[in-house]
């Protein structure tokens, strides 16, 4: 089993070039099934956490999404990223504090995003979404600084699909002292070659949770650095479940498990970590 300082070491040497899949599960289970089939790290999903509690997304609380990245964290012998939302906190102080609870999971890689949770305003002002990075840095720093910071800004997922002032504040997280960039929403070549530019030498985390014709290929020639799903996985899951269930609800069939996986399988795989 890998230390939390080797993983640490190694998903920022991940990070110096090239360009790799980071998927998102959001339990143990999804997360030792992704590590086995070769992913060199993942990254929890607030949202596909919160769905698994019977939450809407962004629904969990601060205690809730430590224990869960610590959990996972834990688990995992490849590193994992943690989606930490906007740190739980307004106040730069308080995402500080935030971050510093979160590096204690051993996690090795954490973003905090600018999404205020108002929809009617729903980006921190400018000033104050920089300052909330900056804090992030310097806790991360305290700690020892191993831990990557991702700055998340969310326009294109919030209403705000504005590419300069995406690209504004992204620079600006970058001086703050993020390690990678990430705008969760942009999706055209154009939009995503624009913003790897803007950055750069710093990388670029793209989200990919739709039905695209852009291939891994395309997107390491593009210049991304980093391919996350979000909670597109979890939905996966969920359709499935859904589907299956609706027909046995409406149809009384019960053919939707043609789909399912192998128990088999499943066994043969979990099997390795025995007592948890």
């Amino acid at each position: 089993m890998s230390t939390v300082a080797e993983k640490r070491a190694t998903f920022k040497r991940l990070h110096e070039s090239g360009c790799f899949v980071i998927p998102n599960p959001w339990d143990v289970g999804s997360a030792l099934y992704l590590q086995g089939m070769g992913f060199k790290a993942l990254a929890t999903t607030s949202a596909g956490f919160a769905w698994s509690r019977g939450l809407g997304d962004g629904g969990i609380t601060r205690d809730m999404a430590l224990a869960h990245i610590a959990e996972l964290s834990a688990a995992a012998d490849v590193p994992m990223n943690a989606d930490f939302e906007g740190g739980f906190a307004d106040a730069p102080e308080g995402v500080a504090e935030s971050v510093r609870l979160c590096v204690a999971t051993g996690v090795s890689g954490l973003s905090i995003e600018d999404f205020t949770g108002d929809r009617a305003k729903p980006l921190y002002d400018f000033d104050l979404a920089v300052a909330r990075i900056k804090a992030a840095r310097a806790a991360i720093d305290k700690a020892g600084g191993d831990v990557l910071l991702t700055g998340r800004s969310e326009g294109f997922i919030r209403g705000k699909p504005d590419l300069d002032e995406t690209i504004r504040r992204l620079k600006a997280y970058s001086e703050a002292g993020a390690d990678c960039l990430y705008s969760p929403g942009i999706s055209t070549s154009e939009q995503i070659s624009a913003v790897v530019k803007a950055v750069a030498p710093k990388g670029v985390n793209l989200l990919m949770g739709s039905p695209s014709d852009l291939t891994v290929k395309d997107l390491t020639e593009l210049g991304v650095r980093r391919i996350s799903v979000g909670g597109s996985l979890a939905r996966a899951a969920w359709g499935g479940f859904i589907r299956t269930a609706k027909q046995i609800m409406e149809a009384g069939s019960f053919n939707g498990f043609a789909d399912a996986a192998p128990g088999a399988e499943l066994n043969k795989v979990f099997s390795q970590k025995k007592g948890g």
